[in-house]
């Protein structure tokens, strides 16, 4: 049962980690710690970079979209 909740969280709660972790190349926990750190020492301030994060990645197909020039016989 703690497994399940572990592979649920770390899938869903800590997507971004995961993401930036595919990114650069580094493992995913180490991203986890450094943001905890991070998070104790700035007093939150990258919760709410995460948060931002998260949605851009929930809408990142969405946003491209949106940016996308259009053709003018697309009009």
């Amino acid at each position: 049962m703690i497994k399940f909740i572990r592979t649920i969280l770390e899938k869903n709660v800590f997507g971004v980690c995961q993401w930036w972790g595919d990114k650069l190349g580094v493992r995913s926990s180490r991203i986890r710690l450094y943001f905890i750190y991070l998070s104790c020492v700035t007093v939150a301030s990258p919760v709410i970079a995460y948060l931002i994060m998260a949605f851009i990645l929930e809408h990142k197909d969405l946003l491209k979209e949106g940016f996308r020039r259009k053709r003018v016989w697309e009009l």
